[in-house]
């Protein structure tokens, strides 16, 4: 069974032409420091055909390092073991970003019933709320804070899609993201 939160729209295949990463689990281990250095450098490789004004260049290499960051690292922070996939592609409109992984079933649960709620209603207003809950409750976890500052401050669109993974107690999850870039530079 696959279940949908968010865009609908946008949560279609990426084209041919996007640049991929795959994070691997490993000697390495998969940590909190290899998604700000991979968020880098995704923002670092497609902010490039803006270098020619410097401020254009700052705000889309800011915007999607920002978007990168936040969803590798709810990638890496919920993760079954397992690759991590990053596929991202850029027009002249948007930037386009999908991250793949696996999650357990439960973990699975928790994060789709978020996205049931922050996926309904204004992202400003649903922001201001979490952060007032958070604030009155420092024991609040998975608060979706992260997701609704990039809905309601960087304009991004998001959608999941949940579907049965190749293990049987496990879910993949496919994050997929996309944040304007033409009125940046316009």
């Amino acid at each position: 069974m696959t279940t949908l939160f968010g865009t609908p729209d946008i949560a279609i295949g990426m084209k041919e032409s996007a640049s991929r990463v795959r994070l691997f689990d490993g000697p390495l281990d998969l940590s909190w420091r290899h998604c700000a250095t991979t968020a880098d450098f995704i923002a670092d490789l497609f902010a490039l055909r803006f270098q020619s004004s410097r401020n254009d260049y700052r705000e889309v290499r800011h915007n999607i390092g920002y978007l990168v960051n936040e969803l590798v690292e709810n990638a890496v922070k919920f993760r079954a073991p397992g690759e991590i996939v990053i596929e991202a592609s850029m027009d002249s409109e948007c930037f386009k970003l999908k991250v793949s992984n696996d999650v357990g079933g439960e973990d699975a649960s928790d994060f789709q019933n978020l996205l049931a709620d922050i996926t309904v209603g204004d992202p400003m207003d649903l922001l201001i709320q979490r952060i007032e809950v958070n604030a009155a409750n420092a024991d609040v976890g998975d608060s979706g804070i992260g997701l609704l500052t990039l809905m309601s401050d960087y304009g991004a669109r998001l959608a999941w899609i949940f579907s049965a993974a190749d293990e049987s107690d496990r879910i993949c999850v496919e994050t997929y993201a996309s944040i304007p870039i033409s009125q940046i530079h316009n």
